[in-house]
């Protein structure tokens, strides 16, 4: 897939990689509640983003994990409009529509010419990368969900996502109950495999995770750095990883960089409040507190995360014709009731202050930040 933004800039300094996390959109007006971002997405060469929940009017409700609704399909629209080019699928949510909401999801991206991975209607189909055109030069992306529910895997013959496994303490594959610590054998094999047939077709790999600790500042499961090692060591360029709703630090591995966690993209849903008629998701709602230790605001209603969820940001690298990647960020500030806005020039030196604390609490490198022109660049 060719991006066309991009082949109509004049001799630019390299490609721009925008990298967004969730985006969740199941309220109407989604062009309103993109549009603090839209111009920094559009602006890019190359914008990818993580779509949590399947966008359909049809299917029926997954059991064994608290199911998100189907957004309406039109939503879709919106993220095209706002300028992203790809889409990773593989979360815990996506399959929560069952097999007809992928199906209907898959089929709208394809009509607006998004190009999407890590969900079909088999695993071979959800294993397959996505592939991004560039003045000449391709990106590959993979897409994997590393915390379950199994019930949204994909199989041989059973729609779903992509995935890898990831164990608990006892040796057991993906139980919420229990924390994930370990990542399975098979895993470094698996990233090989995929990340080797990708390369033949493609200049730069990105691989996205679908992975970590939900609700919960700064902490890195202990799988999560092996786990990005992994892709690194297998040949990914980039690794990012989102499901966490809330930023987690950034570093460089071989050179390579490294977002550990993008945070929410653009979350506005009225799924995570208690006040529904849902009873699974009212009582997730309820047990927040107790299982992560806080109380949203109440100002947040679309968006009921942690606090310090309000500092949020997009994941930029400028890609040289030589190879060398800079890497930055686009500090964001999501206002109430939950839309996200590029960050006001305070804002963002407090958001670098944020990333560079969290990155220090999570044992990562130090990380040091500085203002350009478009993003805050890493030094």
């Amino acid at each position: 897939m060719i991006s066309q933004k991009a082949n109509a800039r004049q001799s630019p300094p390299g490609i721009s990689i925008l990298l967004a996390g969730d985006l969740v959109l199941d309220v109407p007006e989604a062009d309103h509640w993109l549009s603090g971002i839209a111009p920094v997405v559009r602006a890019a060469d190359i914008a990818i983003g993580h779509l949590e929940v399947p966008h359909t009017t049809r299917g029926t409700e997954m059991q064994g994990d608290v199911p998100a609704p189907g957004a309406p399909p039109a939503n879709l629209d919106a993220i095209a409009r706002a300028g992203f080019d790809g889409l990773t699928l593989a979360g815990n949510h996506i399959a929560d529509c069952g097999a007809e909401g992928i199906e209907d999801t898959i089929d709208r991206l394809e009509s607006l010419g998004i190009a999407h991975c890590g969900a079909g209607s088999n695993l071979e189909a959800a294993r397959r990368p996505m592939f991004l055109d560039c003045r000449g030069r391709c990106i590959a992306v993979l897409s994997y969900n590393c915390v379950g529910p199994q019930s949204a895997w994909a199989t041989v013959d059973r729609a779903g996502c992509n995935y890898l496994r990831v164990l608990t303490a006892d040796g057991t594959a993906i139980a919420p109950a229990a924390p994930l610590r370990d990542l399975a054998p098979e895993v470094p094999a698996r990233l090989q495999q995929d990340i080797d047939k990708a390369r033949v077709a493609a200049d730069l790999v990105i691989v996205a995770f679908h992975k970590g600790i939900v609700h919960t500042p700064a902490r890195l499961a202990d799988y999560e750095r092996p786990l990005a090692e992994a892709a690194i060591d297998a040949g990914a360029d980039i690794v990012i990883g989102h499901h966490a709703h809330i930023i987690r630090g950034i570093e460089r591995y071989r050179d390579k960089p490294v977002f550990h966690g993008l945070g929410n993209g653009c979350v506005v849903t009225h799924a995570l409040s208690p006040a529904q008629d849902h009873p699974a998701r009212a009582a997730w709602a309820r047990r927040r507190r107790e299982l992560f230790g806080f109380e949203p605001d109440p100002a947040y209603t679309l968006a009921p995360f942690h606090p310090e969820a309000v500092n949020a940001m997009l994941g930029r690298v400028l890609w040289h014709e030589d190879g060398r990647l800079d890497i930055g960020i686009v500090p964001v500030h999501i206002e109430p009731p939950g839309r996200p806005v590029v960050a006001s020039s305070a804002q963002a030196a407090d958001i670098a202050a944020y990333l560079r604390r969290i990155s220090a609490e999570a044992n990562l490198p130090p990380v040091i930040l500085k203002p350009g022109a478009d993003a805050w660049v890493l030094q």
